[in-house]
């Protein structure tokens, strides 16, 4: 995912659908990306995240589309004693060229510290992987400092690679975590404000010049309309549970630079 005239779009399945139902839904997408200009185009790189048992059969299912497939985890190590893991390794060998990291759900869920996110960070880097780092303040606050906690999480996740000098190409989220899940995203002016001062910290570094900042949150249709210019592109959750709904959104970003 290179193309800076492009737009992200990906979609988290988190664990809502059946693997039955995940692999319908996966059918519809492929049908919707081989058919959708954006996407044949590149004017949307787009990326679907499924749960682990869906991983494999949706790259067979997507290996003529052009949407990309990740995970939404990996264990820090890539070999061990470690029951239950999905280790980074594995998930480059079957096709996977994404991963998330440092989701709010698994970080107040199952209790990921900010050192896990980082050594995560490095297992992605370390395979080749590009992770999606999500990052977000707990609380409303003011842009600056929801800002600001967003530029320490960056910099906490990227801390163990920069000690060893991996490389940093990556995906940053912005997900207020007050705002996934709810109703309504948070304003546009909020979100326009808070990744333009975290672009600011993001492309002063020289390593780091040049990622993208999607939002998350509650995102859904029209909201890209609503952000064009300030971000590029979307994280979507349940809003595109219905391949409609995502359709609707390639759509609004035919429309705006297609």
């Amino acid at each position: 995912m290179d193309d800076q005239h492009s737009v992200i779009v990906g979609v988290g399945l988190k664990m809502y659908m059946s693997h039955k139902d995940t692999m319908e839904w996966i059918n519809l997408v492929r049908g919707i990306a081989k058919s959708h200009p954006a996407v044949t185009a590149g004017v949307v790189e787009l990326f679907v995240l499924p749960s682990f048992t869906a991983v494999i059969p949706s790259v067979f299912a997507l290996r003529d589309a052009r949407v990309a497939i990740g995970a939404q985890d990996l264990f820090w190590e890539d070999r061990g004693a470690f029951t239950g893991e999905v280790s980074g390794r594995d998930l480059a060998e079957i096709g996977c060229t994404l991963v998330e990291v440092g989701h709010a759900e698994r970080r107040r869920v199952l209790g990921e510290s900010e050192s896990i996110v980082s050594q995560k960070m490095l297992a992605a880097f370390r395979n080749s992987l590009t992770p999606v780092l999500c990052i977000g303040e707990p609380e409303r606050a003011s842009a600056a400092d929801a800002a600001a906690e967003c530029s320490r999480q960056l910099w906490s996740a990227l801390e163990a690679s920069k000690a060893q000098g991996k490389a940093t190409k990556l995906i940053v989220a912005y997900e207020p975590q007050w705002a996934i899940g709810a109703p309504e995203p948070a304003s546009a002016e909020f979100i326009r404000e808070v990744v333009g001062i975290l672009r600011i910290e993001i492309d002063s570094d020289p390593v780091l010049r040049g990622t993208r900042v999607i939002y998350g949150g509650s995102a859904g249709p029209k909201q890209l309309e609503a952000l064009s210019g300030a971000v590029d592109g979307l994280f979507l959750g349940r809003s595109a549970h219905d391949a409609g709904a995502l359709k609707h959104v390639l759509d609004e970003a035919w429309h705006l630079i297609g």
